[in-house]
């Protein structure tokens, strides 16, 4: 067996929720690595500003609208880019929304839904739609973004805690069962990461959480999940599949 390569050049990859966040920063160096991405995001507007912004520092990117929770959306715009790129090597499943709502709460069962339709139910439709393309590839990779919610949870985050969870179950599934096929499937779980969902937090109480949770006393970056993600999608990352990789800063290590 010749040993596989750890060049991205030319390979085709799909990232969800690309427009800010880690989904941009995952985007960014797949384009930086040389590979062909498809950027998408719930809106047009948004995932052309994404790439008109990665465009200033001299990336291609073709962005897509591509709702997720929209069933007949999904199975449109991934054959629309498969077409387009020619073929689907990494898929990469990060679309997210939060999911904050106690349990008695009047808005619970909306949240509820919502949810599992953004962060679970979509992630088993895009690798179902880029399945038949993924089969002809000749390194497919499929990296599906958890969260360390799906390893110890939150108050009044159990809506977000569930999905997590189940991409967690959806991601060792697909693992066994697309294994024999050479299509890896793994999960990243980022922990306390500067994005938009954390944007709303006060800078005070992001430091206090910080160094009394996580061993490193800071929260991430984006860049920081990126390069984890787009290491599992390199050829060399061939007998990598069914891992669950908390990108936590040592949150889930440490006592609380």
């Amino acid at each position: 067996m010749s040993a596989p390569g750890r060049s991205l050049r030319g390979s085709r990859v799909l990232v969800t929720g690309a427009a800010g966040g880690m989904g941009l920063a995952t985007a960014r160096i797949f384009a930086q690595e040389g590979a062909e991405v498809a950027l998408t995001d719930y809106t047009a507007a948004l995932a052309e500003a994404a790439a008109d912004a990665l465009a200033g520092e001299g990336l291609a990117v073709h962005p897509w609208k591509l709702d997720v929770s929209d069933a007949t959306e999904i199975a449109a715009v991934v054959e629309q880019i498969a077409q387009r790129l020619g073929g689907l090597d990494v898929v990469v499943n990060n679309a997210g929304v939060s999911g904050f709502s106690p349990i008695d709460s009047d808005d619970y069962e909306a949240v509820w839904a919502r949810s599992l339709s953004i962060l679970l139910t979509a992630h088993q439709r895009v690798v179902r739609a880029a399945l038949p393309h993924l089969r002809k590839s000749t390194a497919p990779r499929i990296v599906n973004i958890a969260s360390t919610e799906a390893l110890g949870a939150t108050s009044r985050d159990s809506p977000y805690a569930a999905a997590k969870a189940g991409v967690v179950g959806l991601t060792r599934a697909l693992a066994v069962e697309l294994g024999r096929e050479g299509i890896t499937v793994n999960c990243v779980c980022p922990g306390p990461i500067r994005t938009g969902m954390t944007a709303a937090i006060a800078d005070e109480a992001k430091d206090t959480f910080a160094k009394r949770r996580t061993a490193m006393g800071r929260y991430g970056e984006p860049e920081e999940v990126a390069h984890v993600t787009v290491s599992l999608c390199l050829p060399a990352a061939s007998y990598i599949t069914g891992a669950v990789i908390p990108v936590d800063g040592g949150l889930t290590a440490r006592n609380a």
